[in-house]
């Protein structure tokens, strides 16, 4: 009896412990805004001092001074991405306990997919020079200015892109190209499906997959059908009139970037020792507070017992890939699919855009 008592009061003050760290962690998390001075170099970016579409903001922050290791960058161009909603609205909510802020955000700007012309270089710096157009991804990219490490994500731009075109590739580019080669093995003549193939790393996708010889099949809805034809689409099934998870074929690799079957039914149509990749970050209609983790915890306890390899894939943005990406665009081997564009006063609208689900390829920022 003795030990029970004390095992409840241990378990009481343990949870007592942790609920008021969790109080003294929501109070006091914050940001620096209100507490900065007035620039004296100003530039225009977007900033946001509370959760929420309605707290972005359009506002005069200090123009950023490279290091040694640096290049600053005039930006001409961003893009959107689901990763931007993410820290928007702070969810899922288990984000806000990983650091990201309980109650506001830690790091107030956003955006990280980014085209523009070099116009400061650090001491250190060899691969780029004042003049260069480059593009990669960079944490507060919806800016006029950012600093970019020169041995991090960021290459030159090939010559017959756009800004606009260079700019939608870092993130979901990356994605695409990581998740179908270092994730799905992909090999030529292998039948590759591609769920969500309309959407910004969905358009990527089925153009690298064939750039690797494989057999593509992309799910999208009736509008985006032509679409993916173009992008080299050996198939399109439209979701709206037929469920590939329920018909005859089989599949090498799986690339999900809408997870809107169960895992069972994805390895009912994938071959005995096929891959199933699971594209990380979860949208709207997830779960508010743990997204797509659920799913994901899911594929892990499922995978050692199974031959079908089911994995999630979040990219890691890097100059070699960069390369490989604008290798191929400049061959004609890929190319961007621009749904709309905003102006950079314009962040909010483009971010509620991309929030519905629907966007055709990438949603791009124009900064001029």
């Amino acid at each position: 009896m003795k030990l029970k008592r004390v095992l409840k009061w241990s378990v009481g003050i343990i949870l007592l412990a942790l609920v008021a760290w969790v109080e003294v962690a929501y109070w006091t998390s914050t940001n620096d805004c209100g507490h900065t001075a007035a620039p004296n170099t100003p530039i225009k970016a977007i900033v946001y001092c509370d959760y929420g579409l309605t707290n972005l903001k359009l506002e005069d922050i200090e123009k950023p001074t490279p290091n040694d290791d640096q290049i600053l960058v005039k930006v001409r161009a961003a893009s959107v991405n689901p990763y931007d909603w993410h820290f928007v609205e702070g969810t899922p909510k288990i984000m806000r306990m990983m650091g990201v802020g309980l109650r506001k955000p830690k790091d107030t700007r956003l955006g990280v997919d980014f085209a523009g012309t070099v116009e400061a270089v650090g001491k250190n710096v060899t691969q780029f020079k004042p003049g260069d157009d480059v593009f990669g991804g960079r944490g507060g990219a919806f800016a006029e200015y950012v600093c970019r490490r020169a041995e991090g994500a960021v290459a030159l731009k090939p010559a017959n892109v756009t800004f606009e075109q260079a700019a939608s590739v870092n993130i979901a580019g990356i994605t695409a190209l990581q998740a179908l080669r270092d994730k799905g093995k992909i090999q030529p003549g292998q039948k590759v499906l591609i769920n969500g193939a309309s959407g910004g790393v969905g358009t990527f996708a089925v153009q690298i997959a064939k750039s690797f010889g494989a057999d593509v099949t992309g799910v999208c809805s009736t509008r985006n059908v032509d679409l993916v034809r173009s992008l080299g689409a050996d198939h399109v099934i439209d979701y709206t009139k037929e469920d590939f998870a329920k018909g005859s074929e089989r599949y090498d690799v799986i690339l999900d970037n809408v997870p809107n079957h169960t895992l069972s039914e994805c390895r009912r149509v994938l071959n005995p020792k096929g891959k199933y990749v699971l594209i990380g970050g979860g949208g709207p209609n997830d779960s508010r507070w743990i997204g797509p983790f659920g799913r994901i915890i899911k594929t892990m306890v499922l995978s050692p017992f199974i031959n079908q390899q089911m994995g999630m894939m979040m990219a890691d943005a890097n100059h070699d890939d960069l390369t490989i990406l604008a290798d191929m665009m400049q061959s004609g081997k890929m190319k961007a699919v621009i749904d709309r564009t905003y102006k950079l006063s314009e962040v909010p609208a483009a971010i509620a855009y991309l929030e519905e689900g629907h966007a055709r390829g990438k949603v791009i920022i124009t900064v001029e």
